[in-house]
């Protein structure tokens, strides 16, 4: 065993990354919050609650306790909801030295500060534990990567060493990683790409076409660099995997949570009834009010976010939303 690696979450992503690092031969703690589920992994072998139908890796051990998954790890791997991050971090941090390796892997924006999740961190953390952060982003659904199909990832940190260390650790020959330097980039991408994929899922429940999904994604991915430019991202980085690659399997690809949310709001459902049926988290339906939060803030024109915000908080059919997006005055493309 090469290094010793705690995982805190157990969700299909937390769960498919613990058997990725335990198919190479490293000693993986998962903790799981619900502590029934845990109990049963430890039987069964098997998390049947978010990724049923995969064993998983003899080197993953299951844990309800954060102490025993983080304590004298070499590496932790961050893959909470963005909303229990700041608790998460205050309560392992004790537990933490300057020489672990952190990788978040946690895609949103906090929402009463408006705050990234490295911005997140960085109000808890020392300087010099912060030089040992990643962030990993990219189009990567879990279950594709635990059926070992082709897929490649951003890894960014202010620390190249850092970010190159997180790249050999999780790179597979078939989950290629490649480093950046852009955190906010690569942050807001992730982040943002779930607020679009709601708003393609609405069009797709409306019945709306290609024609309409091809616009609303490539208009979303205009309105996410420009809020990334106002917040001191790399507008380049946009057009990488963690922006145009991340944000076209979320808004098309059927295993997407945060459309399939927009696909039931497109034909009809109440957004509390959506929600009450699904066993996973949608970051969209919370990063929604955030970023439009942040368009006001940075006073950046987005009103895909808009729109999406307006349905799903304010009772705006989805119909008129659509309408005054199309009516709206015309402009420049690159405006």
């Amino acid at each position: 065993m090469e290094k010793k690696i705690g995982i805190i979450g157990a969700g299909s992503w937390g769960t498919t990354l613990a058997n990725l690092l335990g198919s190479k031969g490293f000693s993986v703690t998962l903790w799981v919050y619900e502590k029934s589920l845990c109990e049963k992994m430890t039987k069964t072998r098997e998390n049947d609650v978010y990724l049923p139908g995969f064993m998983l890796s003899d080197n993953v051990v299951p844990s309800s306790s954060l102490k025993e998954t983080v304590e004298k790890k070499e590496v932790i791997v961050s893959v909470c909801p963005s909303h229990i991050v700041r608790k998460i971090i205050n309560d392992i941090k004790i537990f933490l030295t300057d020489q672990t390796l952190i990788i978040s892997a946690s895609k949103g924006i906090e929402d009463n500060t408006l705050m990234t999740m490295s911005e997140v961190f960085e109000s808890i953390l020392s300087q010099t534990q912060l030089q040992k952060m990643s962030f990993l982003s990219g189009p990567s659904f879990a279950r594709e990567v635990s059926n070992k199909l082709p897929t490649a990832v951003a890894i960014a940190s202010h620390n190249r060493k850092a970010a190159e260390e997180a790249q050999q650790i999780l790179a597979t020959p078939y989950f290629r990683t490649y480093t950046s330097a852009d955190v906010k980039g690569i942050e807001l991408g992730g982040a943002a790409k779930n607020v679009i994929a709601i708003a393609v899922g609405i069009s797709d429940g409306l019945g709306l076409g290609h024609n309409t999904q091809a616009a609303l994604i490539t208009r979303g991915l205009r309105e996410i660099i420009r809020l990334g430019e106002k917040m001191g991202a790399d507008p380049l980085t946009f057009s990488g995997l963690s922006g145009m690659g991340d944000l076209v399997l979320t808004c098309t690809g059927k295993l997407s949570r945060n459309r399939s949310v927009g696909v039931s709001l497109g034909k009809g459902m109440r957004l509390n009834d959506i929600l009450s049926n699904m066993s996973m988290v949608a970051e969209g339906v919370k990063t929604t009010r955030a970023i439009y939060q942040l368009s006001l803030k940075f006073n950046v024109e987005m009103p895909i976010i808009k729109q999406t915000n307006l349905v799903l908080y304010e009772g705006k059919s989805p119909q008129n939303a659509m309408k005054e997006l199309m009516q709206r005055g015309l402009k420049h493309e690159m405006e």
